[in-house]
């Protein structure tokens, strides 16, 4: 077995968090919604710093954040809490061939409630705050309940993929996102524990957000490892979400949506070697303020048909932003969560949502023809999950799929 293939053992994983919590860097799991208490579940866009300066950890001495409510008609972790919390770690997971997926994730949803409720004694203490924690279900689950359903299809292979067989795919995807990074750990090891021996974890991948930067009224989005920031554009108002987000039907998986996990490789060394006005063509915005180069604010859209008096583009005909427009793709929009990771190497684990697949694959297929940022970067894991509808004491987890 090669080191590519290898599982990661638990000591590795613990080691790397606690480099990364010294570290003292952002992370976050989303950014776009509200706090209980507030309009959230309706979709209604948040008001950022609500509950202290992001990044602050409960274990740091801060005021514990207060908890995201799990029940509701979608999982937490896509659209709540509206403050992007610090850390994340996106765990792959397969179910054992002779494993019926109900049962199981109505026990995890059940953990789920007990985990963030603080009842749970496999938080040895720790004050859960606002751990989200969403789960997934990869094609093969889905389409032994309905070939047709949302969620059936694999992902198709891209280019500038170096990826080996086990970070391919998978059946089951538990994300867990918390202030306090010394929660998120805890609760994937309380999580698989509940799971017993009926999951083999595939990869696992701990990333964090970058400092958040105001982008419109009551919405930031983080810088990334390139410097500049990432998320700006997506689903943020309820209208846009209940069109381009949330899955509205068959019954099964209505309140659901699909996720897409790609994490990749940057070639730090070669893009910070560029000008800083390569780096802005590039990705067709300003590195500092994040406006598009064809002028406006942060949250202005590029205009693409902008040209100079000598006739050049303002927003080069390769930059990433022309490339990913959504409506020069004939999409609809991701809600997009990146988060910076170290580990194995330095790059980006990028997780979309979205109610149509082919959101982001008719997008990534254009990027591949030609695109700019895509040369600096190399994916080395790749899956799709539907993200199953919400939970709560007489729904439980995966009960609309799985019988």
């Amino acid at each position: 077995m090669s080191r590519a293939d290898r599982p990661p053992s638990r000591r590795a994983f613990l080691d790397a968090t606690g480099a990364t919590v010294a570290a003292g860097l952002l992370a976050g799991c989303s950014g776009d919604s509200d706090r209980p208490g507030q309009p959230g579940q309706s979709g209604q866009p948040g008001q950022a710093g609500q509950s202290g300066q992001p990044g602050q950890s409960a274990s740091a001495g801060a005021a514990t954040p207060a908890p995201v409510a799990v029940s509701g008609r979608h999982q937490a972790g896509v659209t709540l809490p509206g403050v992007a919390q610090p850390h994340l770690l996106a765990l792959v997971a397969d179910l054992g061939a002779a494993v019926a997926p109900g049962p199981l994730l109505a026990e995890l949803g059940e953990a789920v409630r007990t985990l963030t409720a603080g009842s749970d004694p496999r938080l040895l203490g720790l004050p859960p705050g606002d751990v989200t924690v969403t789960v997934g279900v990869g094609p093969r689950l889905v389409r032994t309940a309905g070939a047709a359903l949302p969620g059936a299809d694999d992902l198709p292979r891209f280019s500038r993929e170096r990826i080996a067989s086990r970070a391919r795919g998978g059946d089951l995807l538990i994300q867990i996102c918390a202030s306090d990074a010394l929660l998120v750990p805890v609760v994937a090891a309380a999580l698989l524990d509940r799971a017993g021996g009926r999951v083999r974890e595939r990869w696992r991948q701990f990333g964090r957000r970058g400092t958040e930067v105001p982008v419109a009224e009551g919405r930031t989005a983080p810088r990334n490892l390139l410097g500049f920031i990432d998320g700006i554009v997506g689903p943020h108002t309820a209208a846009e979400q209940k069109r381009d987000l949330w899955l509205a039907g068959p019954s099964e998986v209505a309140g659901g949506t699909l996720a897409v996990l790609r994490r990749m490789e940057f070639d730090l060394t070669r893009f910070a070697a560029l000008s800083v006005a390569e780096q802005e063509a590039v990705f067709g915005r300003r590195r500092a303020s994040g406006v598009p180069l064809s002028g406006g604010d942060v949250a202005s859209a590029p205009a693409l048909g902008a040209k100079t008096p000598a006739g050049r583009y303002l927003v080069p005909v390769d930059a990433h932003v022309r490339r990913a427009n959504p409506t020069v793709v004939g999409v609809g929009h991701m809600l997009r969560r990146s988060y910076s990771i170290d580990d194995p190497a330095p790059g980006l684990l990028f997780i979309s949502f979205q109610n149509d697949l082919r959101t982001f694959t008719a997008t990534l297929t254009r990027m591949d023809a030609s695109d700019a940022l895509l040369p600096f970067t190399t994916t080395t894991a790749s899956a799709s999950f539907l993200i199953l509808p919400g939970h709560g004491p007489r729904r439980p987890l995966g009960s609309t799929l799985f019988d």
